[in-house]
This record gives C-alpha cells, structure tokens and sequence, in this order.
C-alpha cells in the first residue's frame, strides 16, 4: 500500500511547479513581469491556502473518506491546470494555477492520512516515503522542461495526465489499514480542540520555520543557478542551459531521497532530533549558499545538493509529529490546518526573493531566509519539554 500512495502522490503533484517550469516560455511569449513570474507559483500556494482552509473549516478530512477526497481532487486538479495549456491572458493563466493548487489540498494531506493508517510503528518513514514521493513529482515538470522541443501544451497535459493517473490508482486500489482513524460528524469544536493543543503550536511552529526557506528555494533555484552561470548578482531572467534545468530537477528531487532517510533516522532516534539535525544543516546552507555564487557549477552544485537533501528531509515528521500531538479523531484537521498556514507563509517568501534580488543581489537572498529555519530549532527545543499527549 505503501508503494501504491507513493505512485500516486509522485504523479498528483505534478501539478505544483507545471507553472514554474514553463515560465520562461510565458515570460518570452506574454513578456512577463518578474513580479508576475513569481505569480505563476504564488498562485498555485495560495490557491492551497484556500482549499486547506477550506478543507479545515468544515473538517472535511475527518468526514469525507480519504480515499474518495483524493481521487475527486487529483481529478479536479488535473482539469484546472490544463487551462494553463489553452489561454494567452496572465490573469487567466493564474486563475488556473489557482485552482490547480486549491485542488491539490485535496491530495497532499490525505495522503498523510492514508498512510498513517498503515503504520504506527514505523510511521515516520512512511509518511517520509510519501513526502519523498511528491518531491520527486514536483520537480518533474523541471525535468521534461530540459527536453529539447518541450512546450508549454506538453508539460501541461502531460502533469495533467499524471495527476488523472495518480486518482485511478487511489480510487481502485487504495483502502484504509489497520489503524484507520475514526471519522466523525463535523463539528467547529474540532477546530478549536487543534489550535488550543499546545504540543500542536510548538511542532506548527517548527514547521512554519521549515517551509519559511523550502517553497522559495525551490521556486527561484532555477533563477539563482542560472544567474550564478552568468556571474550576475541580480539576473533574474537569466536563459537557463539544459544543464541547469537538470539540476534544478536534481536539487529538488534529491529531496525524495531525503525524505526517506529522515524517516528512518526519525524511527530509530526520534523525531525531534532528526528535525534538529535538518533544520541546522539547512540553515548553515541556506546561510552560506550565496558564498558559492558565481563559482564553477563542481563548486555550487555540491553546496545546492545538499541543502536540497536537508531542506525537506524533516518536512514528513512534522506531519506525523501533529498526527501524535492531538487526539485521534481531529488528525485529518490537524494536519490540513498546519499545511494551510505553512503554505500561506510561502506566499511571502516567494514574493520576497526577486524584491530581494533586486536591491541586495543572489548571495544575499537566501542567507535572509536563514531565520525561518533558525526559529523553528527554537520552536522545536520547547516541544521537547512537553509531555506525551493522552490517548
């Protein structure tokens, strides 16, 4: 089942960064903006901001079977990111980023869910599993992009495919494991039971300090290796080789491999301290990355590797942190709620970077980012002193 939620959250996200990866090409046909640029992925967080708040509001996790909540997103997905395919106008292109992203709210945190209910145990490396799936499939559109020939209709339908792909395997082979959480009838009370959990604040604090840098290093990578090529500090629309796009890909997907060893190492010596361990070498990275700009890509690409490992390496464990923080039965809400907020906080981050870029230069932008990463240690030191939540 494991390998099954896997393949399916790989091809569902694809969907994310479809935008991204062709925005060169929609930079030169509709001569964008840089400010628009950082739209084309602006749109899509804010669209997952919505359809998570949504989604927490009504408790919609908890009440509708994820397995059904999945397959009608991805579905739903996969439409509403084909519009980017057939318009010429900007302001349609991120009405359809979007809807692609409120969909994806739909798809990203039940699969949380879906796979908790396989493992207790070992839960820690299958939700990494998981995570280590999607980021593989969000960078995807960032490989078909270094093709020769690719274009905007062939990235498009092809994430789009993927993410329909991804819903039929959810809905004929999905079913719930051994420890299923209960659903219940929804209740605002559930939402006010999440925020009030303490333990809930701290590990949501944490993860708001992770996903301050992640969203923003993946979003402007591309840019920034581009413009270390060219040595130009403030190159934002630097044409990129194919050997970029397939590092950029790399520095992404890499995270996958993260993931995975988070959650082994999470099981083995416990979350918080493998969260520790992340969030310190992401800072050091994100901190010194800009030391290696303009330096030879044998020089950059190792410091870029790296960081991509580190930077999502602890992203499941939050998850799983809030799956055992609050009760049972409010795990679904819990979760979509602290992916609502966190993914709105990108919304910022990503905004800030080209604004950034333009008044300091590359090797500042990210050593600015260093302080999501830095407080969320903090966030994390006081979780340590709490005690267990009752079951």
């Amino acid at each position: 089942m494991l390998a099954l939620l896997s393949a399916a959250e790989l091809l569902g996200m694809s969907l994310w960064f479809a935008g991204s990866a062709v925005a060169p090409m929609l930079r030169a046909a509709w001569n964008l903006s840089d400010a628009q640029v950082g739209w084309l992925t602006t749109a899509v967080q804010l669209g997952f901001v919505a359809g998570t708040a949504v989604a927490a509001l009504l408790n919609l996790p908890d009440v509708v079977p994820s397995r059904k909540l999945f397959a009608t997103s991805a579905v739903a997905g996969a439409v509403a990111n084909l519009g980017l395919a057939y318009t010429t106008s900007p302001l349609l292109a991120f009405a359809s980023r979007f809807a692609a992203g409120a969909c994806l709210a739909g798809v990203y945190p039940p699969a949380m869910k879906m796979a908790s209910t396989w493992f207790r145990a070992r839960r820690g490396v299958a939700v990494g599993t998981i995570v280590g799936a999607l980021t593989i499939g969000k960078a995807g559109p960032y490989l078909l992009s270094a093709v020769p020939g690719a274009t905007v209709g062939g990235i498009t339908w092809l994430a789009s495919l993927s993410a329909g792909a991804a819903a039929i395997i959810v809905a004929v082979g999905y079913r719930d494991g051994p420890h299923a959480f209960p659903a219940r009838p929804f209740a605002w009370s559930r939402l006010g039971g999440v925020i009030r959990s303490r333990p809930w604040r701290l590990a949501l604090g944490g993860y708001l300090g992770h996903m301050a840098e992640l969203y923003a290093y993946w979003t402007w990578i591309p840019a920034f290796l581009a413009a270390s090529a060219l040595r130009d500090a403030h190159a934002l629309t630097a044409s990129a080789s194919p050997a970029i796009h397939v590092l950029a890909f790399a520095v992404i997907a890499v995270g996958g491999v993260g993931c995975v060893w988070g959650g082994l190492v999470a099981d083995r010596i416990g979350r918080v301290p493998l969260v520790f361990r992340a969030l310190a070498v992401s800072t050091a990275c994100c901190a010194g990355v800009g030391l290696a700009f303009g330096q030879s890509l044998w020089v950059l690409a190792p410091v870029a590797l790296v960081w991509g490992f580190f930077i999502i390496a602890d992203s499941a464990q939050f998850s799983v942190l809030v799956t055992e923080s609050v009760e049972p039965h409010a795990v679904g809400t819990a979760i979509t709620l602290q992916v609502s907020l966190g993914f709105l906080l990108t919304t910022g981050t990503i905004q800030l970077v080209p604004v950034v870029v333009r008044a300091l230069g590359w090797p500042w932008v990210f050593a600015l980012l260093a302080a999501g990463p830095a407080l969320g240690m903090v966030s994390m030191a006081r979780f340590t002193r709490l005690a267990p939540v009752p079951r």
